[in-house]
């Protein structure tokens, strides 16, 4: 979806697309990153700080109350004011019972021109983390944690039977139309590498439209266990896209291609350096 200046409306549209989802047939419903407000990170301004919400607070008892009702599970990426002066960029949990499972902190902060996430949110500190739901266990990642594997490797070995990507990532207006697609196409390579390396749908979920100096590429996809695209929306228009996912794919995947059984955890100790010099 696009966003406004206006918190409200936003939300307004979010709920209605989750409606519109669950009428559809959707059991799990991820939204995008920081769906509640334009993409603020453009520009560094302490104004922006006044849209930090603790969580669970306002917004995720909104969201508690529209699960429960729908019936579906909620991914609800939130600004999060853990504190005076301690902000993180999160996403909440929520079961199809409306109970709040717990959060999500975004552990790579990026500082790019239009992407000054460092000036706003502390790095997350409560790890790689999956949750039991009543329609499988999910793993949630933000957006920036999507160009790592070791992010989806640690959430996939938590337990999470598929991983999902809420997402605020687009073209600066100066570049060229060659660069725009090398950087689409790796964005969508990267996290079907992630599908393929462990053996788990993934679902990346993208904004549109154009927010200052940044035009949001959209294109949210699923891809499954072999990293095939089952979907992929469209890049400049608001979609609410149901697709179905076989998770029961997972163990006939890992059967055939057991990365995680072949895995040398005893020569991986390097992993924990910024750099391996010699």
């Amino acid at each position: 979806m696009s966003c406004t200046e206006n918190p409200a409306e936003n939300m307004k549209k979010a709920i209605a697309g989750i409606r519109k989802a669950a009428t559809e047939g959707a059991n799990i419903v991820c939204l995008q990153e920081l769906f509640r407000s334009l993409y603020f990170c453009i520009k560094e301004e302490y104004k922006a700080f006044g849209l930090a919400e603790p969580i669970p607070g306002d917004s995720t008892k909104q969201f508690q109350s529209l699960a429960k009702e729908l019936g579906v599970v909620i991914i609800v990426p939130l600004f999060e004011k853990r504190a005076e002066g301690v902000y993180h960029n999160s996403a909440a949990v929520i079961d199809s019972d409306g109970k709040y499972l717990g959060k999500y902190r975004k552990m790579h902060i990026p500082d790019d021109p239009s992407f000054y996430e460092k000036f706003y949110f502390a790095p997350g500190d409560i790890g790689f983390k999956s949750w039991k739901t009543k329609f499988g266990t999910i793993g949630v990642l933000i957006c920036w944690d999507q160009w790592y594997p070791e992010a989806a490797r640690l959430t996939a070995l938590s337990g999470a039977e598929i991983l999902f990507y809420p997402t605020a990532i687009g073209w600066a207006k100066d570049e060229e139309a060659k660069t725009r697609e090398d950087q689409f196409r790796a964005w969508c390579v990267i996290q079907r590498a992630h599908a393929i390396a462990n053996g788990i749908p993934v679902v990346a979920v993208n904004r549109v439209g154009t927010e200052g100096s940044l035009t949001f590429w959209g294109g949210s996809f699923v891809a499954n266990t072999f990293g095939e695209v089952l979907h992929q929306s469209p890049r400049d228009i608001e979609e609410v896209s149901v697709v179905e996912v076989d998770l029961n794919r997972s163990n006939i995947t890992r059967t055939h291609w057991p990365f995680l059984r072949d895995r040398r955890i005893d020569a991986y100790g390097g992993l924990t350096s910024r750099m391996l010099d010699e």
